[in-house]
């Protein structure tokens, strides 16, 4: 009989992970150094981050379905050494003042490594945890959300005292051994070593009792309904975390140091927004917790839009902070709710893509616009009609499993 392993230590070493990857939101402590000494524009800089979330969000559609056939273990490993590798050729790109070898090092190599070690751990931890799904997910996801309040510091310190091309190397080979160490407890659970009481909770295979496949799940109405709204979910959220500095001072009479600690704290809401909001869906269930978070984002935006008090402006941002990071940790569970945990890893890299494309829409919208127009309004408009529209649609989904759930009762 093989010992069975403990279900909190693979959860552990998924957070270990995201905290790893989640440093590539801690980009713009670089961009300023990296411009100031190679002598390329902020824009071509900042450019590496939106490509490497795009790789992130387009490379997790094929990574998922690596999840299901290697295991997440392997997918972990590879992810290690995309991620550590890119980070590590980051610095060479710096040394040498290759700004094509920035975009590949960072963008496409590093993104590779995102979207691989983002999608490794959730499904595998859903599988363990099926009486806390959102808890699980929470956890791992708010990694992610927390890694660049650590990140960086340790940069700041490290090109303070090394350099900034002897950073990423540094940076490259921690990440590479810690994320390699980690991926090795990365695994599913084997049969039966779920204890009997939990395993009892994963006999509900789904809320339409039905286990998908990526393919099948892919052509589903709900698929559509649920990829749209995490679409515009981060759409919004990306697109507010993107000017929220400039915003506050330009909509309120915010000076750039307030705006700058407001920064910081909405960062901590991102971060605790994610496991919040998925373990309250625990309780109140995947779609009405949607429904809600949409909800809120409406109410938020109306307050930024006509309150220009510095507080009740940063608390409603924060707010809709907590929103964007729990569309991550909540959309996991949903999947594994509505699909089955059978091929969850596949799906919920398909989903993802809908993040590499709102990357790109929400901050480019918000900063077009604002070049035009010389304000944010107009984009806070738009962000509440298409809001608006993704609450009816979760709206719809939650009404459809009503519906399905009396009509079982009443068989």
């Amino acid at each position: 009989m093989e010992k069975s392993r403990n279900r909190y230590g693979v959860a552990l070493a998924g957070v270990v992970l995201h905290l790893m990857i989640g440093g590539v939101y801690a980009w713009s402590v670089f961009t300023k150094p990296i411009a100031a000494q190679t002598g390329w524009q902020e824009t071509a800089v900042s450019f590496a981050f939106s490509l490497a979330i795009f790789c992130l969000g387009m490379s997790a559609a094929f990574m998922g379905r690596l999840v299901e056939k290697f295991g997440p273990t392997v997918t972990g490993t590879i992810s290690s050494i995309c991620y550590g590798s890119g980070i590590a050729l980051t610095g060479l790109a710096i040394q040498t003042h290759q700004l094509w070898l920035l975009y590949l090092a960072y963008g496409v190599i590093g993104g590779l490594g995102l979207g691989s070690g983002y999608v490794t751990p959730v499904s595998t931890i859903i599988r363990w945890f099926p009486d806390k799904r959102g808890l699980a997910t929470g956890l791992a996801i708010m990694g992610f959300g927390f890694a660049a309040l650590l990140t960086g510091p340790v940069a700041q310190n490290l090109m303070a005292n090394v350099g900034l091309a002897n950073t990423f190397y540094i940076l490259g080979a921690f990440y590479f051994i810690v994320m390699v160490i980690a991926a090795q407890f990365i695994k599913k659970p084997r049969p039966n070593e779920l204890p009997a009481a939990i395993a009892a909770k994963a006999q509900r295979i789904s809320l339409t009792n039905q286990e998908l496949t990526a393919n099948q799940a892919l052509k589903t109405r709900t698929f559509g309904f649920l990829w749209f709204m995490f679409f515009i979910n981060i759409t919004t959220g990306i697109g507010l975390v993107s000017a929220a500095s400039p915003m506050a001072q330009d909509m309120t009479t915010m000076t750039a140091v307030m705006a700058a600690i407001m920064v910081g704290i909405i960062g901590l809401f991102n971060g605790f927004g994610r496991l919040a909001w998925a373990t309250l869906s625990d309780y109140i269930g995947r779609p009405l917790t949607y429904s809600l978070i949409f909800v809120l984002d409406i109410i938020m935006l109306f307050i930024l839009l006509f309150f220009k008090v510095p507080f009740i402006f940063a608390m409603a941002l924060c707010l809709l902070m907590s929103c964007y990071g729990a569309g991550f940790s909540v959309i996991p569970a949903y999947l594994g709710d509505v699909f089955g945990t059978k091929e969850l890893g596949a799906i919920h890299g398909y989903i993802l893509t809908a993040w590499a494309a709102a990357g790109m829409v929400g901050p480019i919208l918000l900063s077009y616009t604002h070049q035009v127009l010389h304000n944010y309004y107009v984009t806070l408009i738009v962000f509440v009609v298409i809001d608006v529209l993704a609450m009816l649609i979760s709206v719809l989904i939650q009404r459809d499993f009503v519906a399905k759930h009396s009509n079982e009762m009443a068989e």
